[in-house]
């Protein structure tokens, strides 16, 4: 699923491509996607300019003249510049038109992505504000991981990845974050000191800032708003390495079921 790199790396990627850009058309060839894309959608942003092109934990936001576009990449959905007058492939759900040969193409085999729309405040919208503190934002701190957590027993990774704590953060950098911060990841949350907490607010920011260094994680399925893959999979300590040594100690990476996800920790580093 793509993470907050992910769409980070999609977002700064089409900003330049689609902002103060006019939509000229939306083309809409699957609208059964999570939610239904609304059938007035088109005539409702065709000719509206995008004034703003945001980011709130894995939404991405266009900001038009009398509304929003909320756009959710799924597990497995991307969003590239193009040519809308090339044939779609398989997949390719809707285009965002702003000229004979600009398109923003939103391509998504699992459908789990989402496009919809609101004339309000987008923070306000049901989606969105519920959520928690952004990892880069000042409030993101041990305290209010600390804080989040009291008379929490279940593993910390669990809290680590919950969205109403913290958002964007998911499986791949949750494990990369806890074993940069030298936690194992079944502790229970409860069981977590602040100064822990405290390294593992710094780990998540250095781990995150990293793979937008990098460009996003390569997956099977994330590619950037160019179709190229992102690299920072060459540089994971934990995921997706069960049995390899710990690039630390060189004892072997285990694998253990967490909230029904696969979790990567080195059984020496982390504790």
């Amino acid at each position: 699923m793509p993470e907050l790199p992910e769409v980070e790396t999609t977002r700064r990627g089409i900003a330049p491509f689609v902002l103060d850009q006019t939509i000229a058309q939306l083309v809409v060839r699957q609208p059964a996607l999570r939610w239904p894309i609304p059938p007035e959608l088109p005539g409702l942003v065709r000719g509206q300019r995008v004034t703003a092109l945001e980011r709130r934990g894995k939404y991405l936001l266009l900001r038009l003249d009398a509304g929003t576009l909320i756009v959710h990449l799924g597990m497995s959905g991307s969003l590239r510049v193009g040519d809308p007058r090339q044939s779609p492939r398989k997949h390719d759900h809707f285009d965002l038109v702003f000229a004979p040969a600009l398109a923003l193409r939103f391509h998504d085999p699992r459908r789990f992505g989402c496009l919809l729309w609101t004339d309000g405040d987008p923070l306000q919208h049901p989606l969105l504000v519920g959520l928690g503190v952004e990892p880069f934002a000042p409030e993101f701190t041990g305290r209010h991981l600390y804080r989040g957590t009291r008379g929490r027993s279940a593993p910390v990774k669990i809290y680590l990845m919950d969205h109403t704590l913290v958002v964007g953060v998911g499986n791949i950098y949750a494990s990369e974050s806890l074993f940069r911060a030298g936690i194992d990841p079944r502790r229970a949350a409860d069981r977590v000191s602040e100064a822990r907490y405290e390294r593992l607010a710094g780990s998540v920011r250095e781990v995150l800032e990293a793979a937008l260094a990098a460009g996003g994680t390569t997956l099977r399925d994330f590619v950037n708003e160019r179709g190229s893959p992102g690299y920072f999979k060459q540089t994971l300590a934990v995921y997706g390495r069960t049995g390899e040594s710990c690039r630390v100690c060189n004892a072997p990476i285990r694998t253990v079921r967490t909230g029904q996800r696969s979790t990567f920790f080195c059984p020496r580093c982390q504790r």
